[in-house]
């Protein structure tokens, strides 16, 4: 994947919005057993986690090339919703079919999702849709959206335009289809191109803009742990968690929460929207094109080198509630959410208004590693539990027409608030292109250099410092509602 993305709003409903870059996270030994277990082919019956309880399911038994249950399920044809946006508004080019040869149970407990070109070059696939439209958790409650699957296993030059999802749209977008994005969206797995990771994305508010930054989203993404998100099944699980107080949304893949919304993050009329109605309807579809996957790619897909005929598995998608407070809230002991945004004013919290600050020239020196002139954002009193995990960044970055700048981003942990910073991680600076227009610098271009370990902050001081590495002219960092920083805390 590309580190040099760039956001372009577009009037057209696009999923997803998210051009994130990926994690490259270590996984502990526990995930990594998990992820172990759970690649394998369809497991039967669908498994409600302790503490659950099954609202909805469906494990895709039945006969091998028959249709997936119509009691369950509608399918979704041609190029578009009657009366909504052509090409069902992302710009994916493959219609959609009841043929089996698109969409069809496989005998073995799997649904397959097969794209398929013609010998004019025409694509197929297929695309499905729950008949209920009312998944919501109940006040005080915790709703679970969960799917087993394994991504086409198809990668490089013979996977552009590949663009696998497992999402949820707000009821009321069924006979409208033009309210989008104000009555929500929930990507809880989208991918393009073969890449080796999952996006989970937010879509709210109003497009272009708003305090989803459409047609962006809220997002982040991470590689699949273990086995590759193609090569091995894996579990993608989203959480909408009304049992804490702001509200919390949650992503996971085996596990592993790599992405969280809080309620704060946007103002009340959006959450509103996107909430107070009937629930949401999950979706499963394989497109072939679009503006997602052309974006990452930084050109059109399809090829001609692209492959015909690798479907998406899903072995089962369910959905389950549960009373109380969930045991996964990303929220630390002291309110502080592991979604920290930098704002204008040099602090780290919650999401503000969109609006950005200046980076200094390098002044054409290099200071690769070494922050200089930099913009520092801070948060104090900081106290949650280490989950084990990884810092992940978004940070919306422009050099304007100025010819190889480079922003490069530190952050530092004080655990315990005594001044001394325990851990620093010095990540690669990202290389912006000279074409106005905010790009995401992401923690996928790695770590240059780290110091000490992490740990659980107790009244602890977190930092991101961010500043022009190389080049010789300033940049802009987006702050407010635009870059934020994901802390593995709990």
């Amino acid at each position: 994947m590309s580190t040099t993305e760039r956001t372009t709003p577009s009037p057209l409903l696009r999923r997803p919005r998210s051009l994130l870059g990926a994690a490259a996270t270590a996984v502990t030994a526990t995930v990594v057993l998990i992820a172990a277990l759970v690649a394998s082919p369809a497991q039967g019956a669908v498994p409600t986690p302790a503490g659950w309880t099954l609202q909805w399911s469906d494990d895709f038994t039945g006969t091998a090339n028959t249709l997936p249950s119509t009691s369950n399920w509608i399918i979704d044809t041609g190029h578009g919703y009657s009366g909504g946006p052509t090409n069902w508004g992302t710009g994916e080019i493959q219609s959609y079919t009841s043929s089996t040869s698109n969409l069809a149970l496989d005998g073995s407990g799997n649904l397959k999702i097969t794209p398929i070109r013609d010998s004019s070059g025409n694509w197929t696939s297929g695309r499905i849709e729950t008949q209920r439209a009312d998944f919501k958790p109940a006040s005080g409650s915790t709703l679970r959206i969960e799917g087993r699957i394994q991504m086409p296993n198809v990668t490089g030059t013979a996977a552009l335009g590949y663009w696998p999802a497992f999402w949820a749209l707000g009821a009321p977008y069924r006979g409208n289809y033009q309210n989008w994005p104000a009555i929500g969206e929930y990507d809880v797995m989208e991918n393009v191109n073969g890449i080796n990771k999952v996006w989970g994305t937010l879509h709210c508010g109003t497009n272009p803009g708003g305090p989803c930054n459409e047609t962006t989203g809220l997002g982040n993404s991470l590689a699949c742990p273990g086995s590759t998100c193609q090569s091995a099944f894996h579990t993608y699980t989203f959480e909408w968690d009304r049992s804490v107080s702001p509200n919390v949304l949650r992503w996971y893949v085996d596990g592993t929460q790599f992405h969280s919304v809080s309620q704060s993050a946007v103002d009340a009329a959006t959450w509103s929207a996107m909430t107070d109605h009937a629930g949401y309807f999950i979706l499963l579809n394989v497109a072939i094109g679009g503006a997602f996957p052309d974006a990452i790619q930084g050109s059109t897909t399809p090829t001609s080198a692209t492959a015909s005929g690798n479907p998406m598995l899903v072995d089962y998608v369910g959905v389950w509630t549960k009373t109380g407070t969930s045991t996964s809230t990303s929220t630390a002991t002291s309110g502080t959410s592991a979604s920290q945004y930098l704002l204008s004013g040099g602090t780290l919290g919650s999401a503000g208004s969109a609006s950005s600050v200046t980076l200094a020239s390098a002044g054409g020196t290099n200071h690769d590693g070494t922050p200089y002139q930099q913009q520092t954002f801070t948060r104090t009193g900081v106290t949650g539990t280490y989950t084990g995990g990884s810092t992940a960044f978004d940070l919306y970055v422009d050099a304007g027409t100025t010819v190889a700048n480079g922003q490069q981003v530190r952050v530092s942990y004080d655990l315990t608030g005594d001044g001394t910073y325990d851990r620093t991680e010095t990540y690669n600076y990202f290389a912006t292109d000279p074409v106005t227009g905010y790009e995401h610098y992401t923690q996928a271009k790695g770590l240059k250099a780290t110091t000490g370990s992490l740990g659980n902050l107790s009244n602890g001081t977190v930092r991101v410092e961010v500043w022009n590495a190389i080049g010789n002219g300033t940049s802009t960092l987006g702050t407010g509602n635009q870059s934020v920083v994901t802390i593995p805390y709990s």
